[in-house]
């Protein structure tokens, strides 16, 4: 076999594999996303002494204070934040003595910060909570906010942000006369409803759990 010939026997060849390539029926990829291996919804208890409040926590999670706030120390050492690595993900806890004094930081015109001192009364905080969820009002497509009341009897509101919010999932609880605490999970990842919502279902349960274990603490 000469040379021409096996040349033209691999044109041909060719030509035949792109002409049954080229025909074929074109099939789009579905968008996907990595799949999440969730682990089994187990907890443990947060009862520091000193600490004003106590609560059950998954064994997946790890808590640590929380030293920082717009880069000045917190107003109490009661401020906690609950740590997912496996999820990139942050329930922040901010915790306020109704009555007390706080030192706040207030937004000036040229955009920097400046301390303002004031006395926390609990119609502000419960303001200042439906206002830090309803920033999230620009990109939401709704919040729901709903009622709690705990099997420990503790009350609060939970919110539920739809769409790329920053944070989907808010909550407080008071007693209306000493305690306020806040909560809002966050992660360390551009907000993404679709990609989120097999985590953002599942850490909901632990959210819930939080919630309905939470207790306040006489002082001592």
């Amino acid at each position: 076999m000469n040379l021409q010939r096996i040349i033209l026997i691999f044109g041909l060849a060719a030509t035949a594999i792109c002409l049954t390539v080229c025909n074929s029926p074109y099939t789009s990829r579905k968008k996907g996303y990595y799949r999440i291996d969730l682990p089994q919804h187990k907890y443990r208890t947060f009862d520091t002494a000193g600490v004003p409040y106590s609560f059950e926590y998954p064994v997946y999670a790890n808590i640590v204070r929380d030293s920082t706030y717009f880069d000045a120390s917190p107003e109490n050492p009661y401020w906690y934040n609950i740590d997912f690595p496996q999820f990139s993900g942050r329930i922040f806890l901010s915790y306020k003595i109704i009555g007390g004094q706080a030192t706040y930081k207030k937004k000036q015109a040229d955009g920097t910060y400046k301390d303002s001192t004031g006395t926390n009364r609990f119609d502000a905080l419960v303001n200042d909570a439906f206002n830090l969820t309803n920033k999230n009002n620009v990109i939401a497509k709704g919040i729901k906010d709903s009622l709690l009341y705990t099997p420990n009897g503790v009350s609060g509101i939970f919110f539920s942000v739809k769409g790329n919010a920053a944070s989907a999932q808010q909550f407080f609880l008071s007693d209306t006369n000493r305690h306020f605490i806040r909560g809002a999970l966050y992660f360390e990842a551009p907000p993404n409803a679709d990609s989120l919502r097999p985590v953002l279902l599942f850490l909901q349960k632990d959210l819930e759990h939080l919630i309905n274990t939470f207790r306040w603490k006489d002082p001592k």
